[in-house]
């Protein structure tokens, strides 16, 4: 993932993780706040019937292991290797600046959610996944997007997704068969060319845009 550029580093212990590693489980009590420094990482819970919800994809910079009780409500793993600030959660309540800091990487991500929330309710499985592919794309798209540049010879982006199909289908709402036929429509339309499963070419940013519904 790009994340946020410039982030502010809450200045916590660093950890480095191994891609899948599982950095802390739904149900484990709480007892520290994390903060993405390198890498990706997805939080999901699972439903009673088995099947998982991706919650949240991170970017770097974003914070994690808010709960409102004693316990972690979801599942933190990463998706490759990652480097994570750790600082334990008696610090933060003893800390005003720490607490500055964690609320103003708190609004933003707020503001991540209530998209991804529109995203599950509203939109269509073509447009979730363009939507998806387009927050993989740095500062590009939303509201405020100033377009390619100018002075750039294309508008062309190579992704990588660090997800499996089944992962994207999960954080989408979508199956993992609905998601494989709306990567090969666009394949066919000739929005994207997919190099490897992880893989993923824009041949023009501005046309996968136009496909997420938020014009």
């Amino acid at each position: 993932m790009t994340g946020h550029a410039g982030f502010e580093d809450f200045g916590g212990s660093r950890r480095s993780y191994g891609a899948h590693d599982v950095i802390y489980y739904e149900g484990d009590p709480v007892k520290k706040l994390y903060q993405l420094v390198e890498g990706s990482i997805m939080l999901f819970k699972l439903l009673p019937d088995g099947r998982r919800q991706v919650v949240e994809v991170l970017q770097v910079g974003d914070i994690f292991g808010l709960a409102e009780g004693t316990e972690y409500e979801g599942t933190a793993e990463t998706l490759t290797k990652a480097v994570v600030s750790e600082v334990e959660l008696h610090q933060v309540e003893r800390s005003a600046q720490l607490q500055q800091k964690l609320t103003k990487c708190l609004i933003s991500q707020m503001n991540a959610l209530h998209e991804h929330a529109v995203l599950l309710g509203r939109k269509s499985a073509t447009e979730r996944v363009a939507s998806f592919f387009m927050y993989l794309v740095p500062n590009r798209g939303g509201p405020g997007c100033i377009g390619p540049d100018p002075a750039a010879a294309d508008d062309c982006c190579d992704l990588e997704l660090h997800m499996t199909r089944q992962e994207i289908a999960d954080y989408l709402g979508l199956t993992i068969e609905t998601v494989s036929r709306v990567i090969s429509d666009l394949k066919k339309r000739g929005v994207i060319r997919v190099e490897k499963a992880d893989k993923i070419h824009l041949g023009r940013v501005c046309d996968l845009c136009q496909i997420t519904g938020i014009h």
